[in-house]
């Protein structure tokens, strides 16, 4: 999926059919069917993680679940990213049906399909990685972790920095993106989102607030 290969109407069907996935598995543990007039760019195998965050009284983050590679169809992978990030994410205790009402916007990213990143020196790889572009993701020593592409303009990060975080992220030593048993690949993402609870959605530029 190249970057901003889906339409506003698309990113909007994504997040309400994320809502809806959440709001009736949180009221009876059932999930739903994607909706019918999913297109054809919403039916391809892309990655995707969908972020829940409160917007009252303060904006924090409350939950984010997703698939980093394709598994299936963008729509189905929604619908399940979404109900994972309300209740299985392990930092935060599930959301209940009036919290999720009243204060959680969700926001949903789209990923294209991870591509490593190849130098014969390690020392480069922070040169190959792009901040505001790009996300992460760290694998080696049967551990892995993931960093969204808005995370490091978040954070204020430089791209070495993004690399030891991810690294971190992924239970390793922060130095281990220069070790050649660990592979570091990238991705980009397109990002949509809820400016307020079940409110208006737009694409969000990475590093918007």
């Amino acid at each position: 999926m190249a970057k901003e290969n889906l339409t506003l109407q698309e990113g909007e069907l994504l997040i309400r059919t994320a809502r809806l996935a959440i709001a009736t598995y949180l009221e009876s543990r059932k999930l739903i069917h994607p909706p019918e007039q999913t297109t054809e760019n919403l039916r391809r195998k892309s990655g995707v993680f969908v972020t829940l965050n409160t917007v009252k009284p303060t904006h924090e983050l409350r939950g984010c679940i997703g698939f980093p590679y394709p598994q299936g169809p963008l729509i189905d992978s929604t619908i399940r990213a979404a109900i994972y990030a309300a209740t299985e994410d392990p930092r935060f205790p599930p959301v209940t049906a009036e919290e999720f009402k009243e204060s959680v916007a969700v926001e949903v990213t789209a990923l294209t399909q991870p591509k490593p990143l190849r130098t014969t020196d390690r020392k480069s790889l922070p040169d190959l990685v792009k901040v505001g572009v790009h996300g992460l993701i760290v694998e080696g020593m049967g551990q892995s972790g993931l960093l969204l592409p808005q995370v490091a303009i978040e954070w204020n990060w430089d791209s070495a920095e993004f690399l030891t975080n991810c690294c971190m992220k992924a239970s390793l030593p922060p130095d281990s993106w220069l070790l050649d048993g660990v592979e570091v690949k990238v991705f980009e993402g397109e990002i949509f989102e809820e400016v307020e609870p079940a409110g208006k959605v737009r694409r969000k530029e990475i590093g918007e607030k």
